[in-house]
């Protein structure tokens, strides 16, 4: 059995990690509620530019983007993968990532090329690890999106699709559902599929059936102002800066609430070994004690 001295050293340490579990828990619960503040600010822009470029797949334009076009053949394909730039936040870099790895071995498999962009530390070190071609990263993105350096990053992606060096663009993220739970997500950014889905559920179920009714009674049309091109390549590129935008808020929202609640189940486990040790620690002193007053009884008992 460990010495007193020993006992209340382990005791002190735990309580020092406790101290800074605490304070983390705490910091990521701030952090959390600005986050999801964000995060769900964006989430109209990119619920209305999702329904435009909806209502803009079952119109019959004059103009037709290469956004739009479906190849006939997939040859090679890039991923963008959302991550955490800290760990400490449970299991969600690793969910991500898991999903991630089952993808690229699916389209290794087919014989697809596969080619990244990773934002975040974490994602960018799988990545090198696994030896896989990142053709861009954006790392150290800090408490807030920034919607220059992501679109940045992702611009070599979409200057390759169009260029045709790559068929199809996917992002790969986590999608805030509420405090507690973060599900791992990985949806197709290019080309636009022919019925537009809502890749991260920002419509309620409502929303969904109101626009679904009003496909069902007329379709759509437009008129374009100065002309078809220049609106339907602005229309798009803000989609895709909405799309990838409104991912990465859902990611940082998903990292500060996995973060907190890591936290807490840390420092609620400090404190439960705290107590155990804290018993151990009364018993090795009542035993030192009981030995030493045997010992003088005995000394007395001779003498």
């Amino acid at each position: 059995m460990a010495g007193i001295k020993e006992i209340r050293n382990k005791i002190k340490s735990v309580q020092n990690t406790r101290k800074i579990t605490k304070a983390m828990e705490m910091v990521a619960a701030s952090k959390m509620r600005k986050a999801q503040e964000r995060m769900r600010a964006g989430r109209p822009y990119a619920t209305k530019v999702h329904a435009i470029a909806s209502h803009l797949m079952q119109a019959n334009p004059e103009y037709t983007h290469p956004y739009l076009v479906e190849r006939t053949e997939l040859k090679a394909v890039g991923i963008v993968v959302v991550s955490t730039d800290k760990g400490l936040c449970g299991g969600l870099n690793t969910n991500i990532m898991r999903l991630v790895l089952a993808r690229t071995r699916e389209f290794n498999d087919k014989n697809i090329r596969t080619q990244f962009t990773a934002f975040g530390n974490k994602s960018l070190g799988v990545l090198t690890r696994m030896r896989a071609e990142v053709v861009s990263q954006a790392v150290g993105l800090g408490d807030k999106p920034e919607l220059d350096r992501l679109i940045g990053a992702v611009k070599v992606q979409l200057d390759d699709f169009l260029a045709g060096r790559i068929d199809a663009v996917y992002i790969a993220t986590n999608r805030f559902l509420n405090t507690m739970k973060q599900e791992p997500t990985f949806v197709r950014l290019l080309p636009l599929p022919g019925k537009l889905a809502d890749p991260y559920n920002l419509a309620s179920a409502t929303a969904v059936v109101n626009s679904e009714s009003e496909t069902a009674e007329h379709g759509w049309d437009y008129i374009y102002e100065p002309d078809a091109q220049t609106v339907i390549d602005e229309l798009l590129q803000r989609y895709v800066e909405g799309l990838v935008y409104q991912g990465v808020a859902e990611s940082m929202a998903s990292e500060q609430s996995a973060r907190m609640v890591a936290m807490k189940a840390a420092s609620d486990n400090a404190k439960k070994v705290i107590g155990d040790l804290q018993l151990v620690f009364n018993k090795t002193r009542q035993a030192a004690i009981t030995k030493e007053i045997s010992e003088i009884v005995g000394g007395a008992a001779a003498v």
